[in-house]
C-alpha cells in the first residue's frame, strides 16, 4: 500500500484530497494544526467507511521546531510501518494574514507556512520519497503570476501588503517544485504545483482582520467545492508514469508565471536552506 502525507488536512482542500486518495486505496497520514480538528476529521473519514488507513498528527507547521518535531514522528512511523517509503508529500497547509506577523524565528507567517514549512518538511522526508520514486506536490495559486520574489526584503518588513505576501509565498512554492526537479528527477523524484483555482474554503477567515474576512466571505461564494481540485491531486498521484509537466489544474497541465526559472529557483533554494539551517544532499548522497 502506498503512503501519502498531506499537510493542512483537517478541512478544505487537504481534507478533500485525503478523502480522494483514501478512496483510491492509499494509506494517508494527515497533519493538522488543531488537535480537536484532527480528531474530528479522522472520525469523519472513518465514519464514511474509507478511513481504515488514515491517521492524524498535530503540528503547528508555522514554527520550524514543530516541523522538526512532527518530522521525527513521521520518520519513525514511515520507517516502521511503510517499508521506509513515502509515495507522495502534499504540502498544502496555508494561511492568509491581514497584517505583518512573524513566527518564533522572526519569519513572516504567510511565507513561513505557505512555503518554508514545505521546504523543511520535504528535506526531512526526502530519503523516503526518493526510495519510493515519489512525488512532492505544492498547493499553488494563479496569483503567483505577475509578481517576483522580493530578494532584498523577502519577509516584506517594509511596507507590508498581505496580498503581496500571499502571492510571493505561492510563487516560492512553484520555484521550490522546479528546484526539486532540477536536483532530484534523476533519482526518480518528481515535484509539482497544483493550482486549485478559487475554492470555497475558510483560509481567508482564519486569524484575519475584519476587512479581509469580509472580502473572503463574499469571494469564496463563487468558488468550487474542495472536492473539485482534490481530483487533480489524485490525478498527479495516480498516473503510473510521473506527469511530465510542472503545473496542473483540473487534472491537466497548465502554464506557470515567467518568474518560475531555474535561476530564481536556485537562488531561493539556497536562501531557504540558510533560513532553515539545513543543507539538502546532492542526488548521489541520498
Amino acid at each position: 500500500m502506498k503512503t501519502v502525507v498531506i499537510t493542512g488536512a483537517t478541512s478544505g482542500i487537504g481534507l478533500a484530497a485525503a478523502r480522494c486518495l483514501l478512496k483510491k486505496g492509499y494509506r494517508v497520514i494527515c497533519l493538522g494544526h488543531n488537535r480537536e480538528n484532527c480528531v474530528k476529521a479522522e472520525l469523519s473519514l472513518k465514519a464514511e467507511g474509507i478511513g481504515a488507513e488514515v491517521l492524524f498528527f498535530r503540528a503547528d507547521l508555522m514554527q520550524q521546531g514543530e516541523v522538526n518535531r512532527v518530522a521525527d514522528l513521521l520518520c519513525g512511523y514511515i520507517e516502521k510501518n511503510c517499508e521506509g517509503k513515502l509515495y507522495a508529500l502534499i504540502n498544502n497547509a496555508g494561511c492568509v494574514r491581514s497584517r505583518y506577523t512573524t513566527t518564533q524565528e522572526g519569519y513572516e507567517q504567510q511565507f513561513a507556512l505557505n512555503y518554508l514549512a514545505g521546504f523543511l518538511l520535504t528535506f526531512r522526508l526526502l530519503k523516503f520519497l526518493v526510495r519510493a520514486g515519489g512525488r512532492v506536490i505544492m498547493t499553488g495559486s494563479r496569483s503567483h503570476r505577475g509578481i517576483g520574489v522580493h530578494w532584498k526584503d523577502i519577509m516584506l518588513k517594509d511596507g507590508y501588503n498581505p496580498l503581496t505576501a500571499y502571492k510571493q509565498s505561492k510563487l516560492c512554492g512553484y520555484l521550490f517544485a522546479k528546484a526539486l526537479n532540477d536536483r532530484y528527477s534523476q533519482c526518480g523524484l518528481r515535484a509539482y504545483a497544483v493550482d486549485p483555482g478559487l475554492v470555497r474554503t475558510d483560509i481567508g477567515n482564519k486569524q484575519t482582520g475584519t476587512l479581509v474576512n469580509l472580502i473572503w466571505l463574499m469571494r469564496k461564494r463563487h468558488g468550487a467545492e474542495p472536492e473539485v481540485p482534490a481530483e487533480t491531486y489524485g490525478f498527479v498521484c495516480e498516473e503510473v508514469s510521473p506527469p511530465a509537466g510542472l503545473c496542473y489544474r483540473d487534472s491537466r497541465e497548465c502554464g506557470c508565471g515567467r518568474q518560475v526559472t531555474s535561476k530564481n529557483a536556485d537562488a531561493l533554494f539556497e536562501l531557504s536552506e540558510k533560513l532553515c539551517g539545513i543543507k539538502y544532499p546532492g542526488a548521489g548522497e541520498i
